[in-house]
């Protein structure tokens, strides 16, 4: 059902079952996208699929009330069964706010399965709005056809990272002007990490921690400097491209 509105919920799905909506999303179904009873919407919770859903009668206050109550829909029939996706982790040195939220968003829409902002010593910034990067990689799933939204963790040091970071998961470290080969591909399947650090790139001291951990793999993405962003961004794409012979 290409170019219907999806919305990511929280609830359970199943045929038969009836939810209310949050409040936003009936403002957006009602006042944004002119929806009303007996419309089709798509549903999806990262666990059951995704699911035709039908927008049931307002209640007395119409699109108004809805959008202050929220709006009951019906789960119909399951149009796709949840499938995994990449099991690809992005982890990136914190931005301003504008560059972190395309980072989440483009993010997103390439399947990574987790986000880690990083704090690093030329990181230009320390905090986030979790709540508005949420709802930034919510939307980004919705509109590319994610059956998922990736999970968001807080912003940690570098330190605190590589010492949490799962041994057995390798974590591709995009270095720049790196002697060093491009990320390889890598089947969808297989567990990894990109570490994409700060504008000004990772001190020596950084790199050196890098280098001592046996899970990371210092990956070089071509001849130019690439603002952070960028570097991100084009790194997910070459990890998920096909494996290289």
């Amino acid at each position: 059902m290409s170019g219907s509105i999806r919305l990511f919920v929280r609830d359970p799905l199943a045929p038969g079952a009836e939810l209310v909506l949050a409040p936003g999303q009936a403002h957006y179904l009602g006042a944004v996208m002119r929806r009303g009873a007996g419309d089709p919407v798509l549903l999806f919770n990262g666990r059951d699929g995704e699911f035709l859903a039908c927008i049931l009668a307002a209640e007395a206050g119409g699109r108004r009330a809805a959008a202050r109550l929220g709006l009951r829909v019906r789960v119909e029939a399951r149009t796709r069964a949840q499938a995994p996706g990449p099991d690809l982790w992005l982890a990136f040195a914190l931005l301003k706010r504008d560059a972190t939220d395309l980072v989440v968003q483009k993010a997103t829409e390439l399947g990574a399965a987790a986000l880690f902002p990083v704090l690093t010593a030329r990181t230009n910034a320390a905090r986030v709005n979790p709540d508005r990067l949420t709802a930034i990689a919510t939307e980004a799933a919705e509109q590319s056809e994610r059956l998922d939204v990736p999970a968001l963790h807080p912003p940690r040091h570098l330190a605190a990272l590589l010492a949490g970071w799962p041994p057995d998961r390798p974590l591709f470290a995009a270095c720049e002007r790196a002697a060093a080969p491009p990320p390889p591909g890598l089947a969808p399947e297989r567990p990894a990490g990109l570490l994409v650090g700060p504008e000004g790139g990772f001190t020596e001291a950084e790199l050196d921690a890098l280098r001592a951990c046996p899970f990371v793999t210092l990956v070089g993405l071509g001849p130019r400097i690439l603002r952070a962003e960028t570097a991100a961004l084009a790194g997910l794409v070459l990890l998920q491209a096909p494996p290289r012979a």
